[in-house]
């Protein structure tokens, strides 16, 4: 059974974005992006919310067309667009999207375990509000966090206020050159804060 990988980029802090979704903060060089670039390649999928879906097609299915982008973005805008897509989302329509993505209402546990049951690499999760309802019914088998050398001070913060305990084990660490430090971290199980 393929993993969900809760993928994301936070300041020292712990947010995920400041005010008004700013991520000017993050420290992405050609190092990372191409590091970034390899391990998503290998994905069965990407998952997110409307929020973040939005600000990524936004940008990335024409990326490449930039004369001034870099090579590690033009490889990523390909990436991007091919990858399948899941959006969860209320408002939007499949009508407001394109580039391999499939607009589901909401999220049902026993769907998102038949979509892990399929053949393929592993799903990628990205977003404050998708990711906290998937902590929430436990189907997150992984964190990818990538922590960046700074101060937010306020935003969205990386996790959410929960009533339970969640174990983690160390699988991976690195340090990249600019400072962003990747923690990769296997769910190890959740109980009820005071249970043990």
């Amino acid at each position: 059974m393929r993993k969900i990988v809760f993928h994301m980029s936070v300041s020292l802090d712990g947010y995920m974005e400041g005010p008004g979704h700013d991520i000017s903060w993050h420290r992405v060089d050609d190092e990372l992006h191409q590091y970034m670039n390899d391990t998503l390649r290998e994905a069965g999928g990407f998952l997110s919310g409307r929020v973040l879906y939005e600000l990524m097609a936004d940008f990335w299915p024409t990326a490449d067309q930039d004369p001034e982008a870099s090579p590690v973005m033009v490889e990523f805008a390909g990436i991007w667009r091919d990858m399948p897509k899941i959006v969860y989302s209320r408002t939007l329509r499949d009508a407001d999207v394109g580039w391999n993505t499939t607009v589901v209402r909401e999220v049902v546990p026993d769907e998102v375990r038949a979509l892990k049951a399929r053949p393929g690499g592993e799903l990628v999760l990205s977003g404050a509000r998708i990711a906290e309802a998937f902590l929430g019914y436990g189907l997150v088998d992984e964190f990818r966090v990538y922590v960046h050398p700074v101060l937010v001070g306020r935003g969205t913060p990386m996790f959410p206020e929960t009533s339970s305990l969640t174990g983690l084990r160390l699988l991976e660490s690195r340090t990249f050159g600019t400072g962003v430090v990747l923690l990769r971290y296997e769910v190890r199980g959740t109980a009820p804060r005071g249970s043990g």
